[in-house]
């Protein structure tokens, strides 16, 4: 069973150099995932690769199906996940083409079911720390084995869509101190979290978030950076495959522990 998972964003529909040996269909108690996971070898490892967007992108990031695709990944025994999304660039680093790897997050959507827990279990999990500590320093070791710069730290913005935001809106997220903008993270990362799956997230900057830029976004733009960064993201992965992973040091795997009501 593969035990690493890759979650695709926009432009992303697969891994460059993944040897796909399996094709696999879910049905799950939360529905169909986005697609159906592509499992494959890259480095040695075994890996279930899914397009959050399905493999036409053709789902609205208002209407991913996360709950399923994240226990997808869980019936597959993937045990840690590497988000990859286009994002937009807010302020500082944060310029087009720019991989960034963030370790903060602002929720800012609503009317998407973020938990498994909605019946007569209730459970408080903390999500003080959004991303897993232990994958995020991964990423950063396989950065360095590939010669690929990287910005270590970050706050992701999560909004609805599937609109582009208002350059009012920016200003606002940036006094609230968001650094990339984009529609996916949430509730993506609590999910894993709550299913005791490590996750990080790797944001590709795709363009300017609104009125950081006299130009029209499009979503042109966003495709065309991407895949400008497809060579950046295939060295990233396939150094953070040849990785040698030791027992977790992280605490995503108690998360459960002392959560429940």
């Amino acid at each position: 069973m593969p035990r690493f998972g890759v979650i695709g964003g926009s432009g992303l529909y697969g891994i460059p150099g993944l040897e796909i040996v399996d094709t696999v269909k879910l049905s799950t108690p939360y529905g169909s995932p986005s697609e159906s996971y592509k499992v494959g070898l890259l480095s040695g490892k075994e890996i279930a690769f899914l397009p959050r967007h399905g493999a036409m992108h053709n789902i609205h990031p208002h209407k991913i199906n996360h709950r399923a695709n994240i226990w997808g990944f869980r019936e597959l025994g993937v045990e840690r996940i590497i988000s990859i999304c286009a994002s937009g660039g807010i302020g500082g680093e944060m310029i087009p083409g720019v991989i960034a790897v963030p370790d903060q997050l602002i929720d800012m959507t609503s009317g998407r079911p973020s938990t498994f827990y909605e019946e007569d279990e209730v459970v408080h999990i903390d999500f003080s720390e959004p991303f897993c500590g232990d994958m995020r320093e991964y990423v950063f070791k396989a950065a360095e084995a590939a010669e690929e710069a990287v910005v270590k730290t970050g706050t992701y913005i999560c909004v609805n869509g599937p609109r582009l935001e208002t350059a009012a809106e920016i200003r606002a997220f940036s006094i609230l101190g968001a650094d990339m903008i984009g529609m996916t993270v949430m509730p993506e990362a609590v999910l894993a979290r709550e299913l005791e799956i490590c996750l990080a997230g790797v944001s590709v900057i795709t363009n300017f978030a609104a009125g950081r830029t006299a130009d029209k976004l499009t979503t042109t733009e966003v495709i065309d950076t991407m895949q400008a960064a497809s060579q950046k993201l295939r060295s990233l992965m396939k150094a953070f495959f040849a990785v040698t992973f030791s027992s977790p040091a992280c605490r995503c795997g108690q998360t459960l522990q002392d959560a429940k009501m």
